[in-house]
């Protein structure tokens, strides 16, 4: 995965070095940008950034809204850093689309090797990969879902949500291993993430959003 390219943003030049050193260090391309609008505009102009990592408290645009412009345009990972460690600013960005969240301050060797499974999760091969079970169909990849035929709009997250739960057809999967598996660390926020994505989830697609059973005091299974 050497030369992907990655927009990194925050307000502090000290913060934007520190992160870009270890970055090009392993490898990667480093574009820059000091505040959300600014972001927003490089985006526009680099059709080829592989993932963003985005500063939460910045002048003109701060991360959410930054986020949620970029995410109008692309399924973009987002990694999202914070000072602060706030679970309802942590499902704040997790409803906007943002794919991983760290909180100041941090190993940078950490943050490297985060990006690092995000980039891997998010790139697949170039043989086409399909999956067609109830009703519900997805193409790997192109990065697709159809209900009855009918294209329907998924965030990144939900996309591997979905993904997940169609290749575990009828296994009881806990909250932790969804977790594990979906967002690829042990995530030591509140389980309601989880939630928030399989109720989004449920509501796109539909009547088939039946498949998703809950079950109490665990977590989910997909069944038809």
């Amino acid at each position: 995965m050497d030369n992907l390219k990655i927009l990194v943003v925050d307000d502090e030049s000290r913060m934007r070095k520190l992160v870009r050193d270890f970055l090009v260090k392993n490898g990667y391309l480093v574009v820059e940008a000091s505040n959300g609008e600014e972001a927003v505009d490089i985006f526009m102009t680099n059709k080829d950034i592989a993932l963003i990592i985005m500063d939460v408290m910045m002048p003109k645009l701060d991360g959410y809204q930054a986020s949620e412009e970029i995410r109008k345009m692309s399924d973009v990972p987002i990694i999202m850093l914070t000072a602060k460690s706030n679970e309802i600013d942590e499902l704040k960005g997790f409803e906007i689309g943002v794919d991983e969240y760290i909180t100041k301050p941090f190993s940078p060797k950490i943050l490297v090797a985060r990006v690092g499974a995000v980039l891997k999760r998010s790139i697949t091969t170039e043989d086409e990969q399909k999956i067609s079970v109830g009703g519900i169909k997805m193409d790997i990849a192109a990065h697709q879902v159809f209900v009855d035929d009918e294209l329907i709009d998924l965030s990144y997250k939900e996309f591997e949500l979905l993904n997940y739960f169609l290749i575990n057809q009828g296994v009881a999967l806990s909250r932790e291993k969804i977790l594990n598996n979906v967002w690829n660390y042990d995530y030591f926020g509140d389980a309601r993430t989880i939630d928030t994505h399989v109720k989004k989830l449920r509501s796109k697609l539909g009547n088939k959003g039946e498949y998703i059973k809950t079950i109490w005091g665990m977590g989910y299974k997909f069944e038809v």
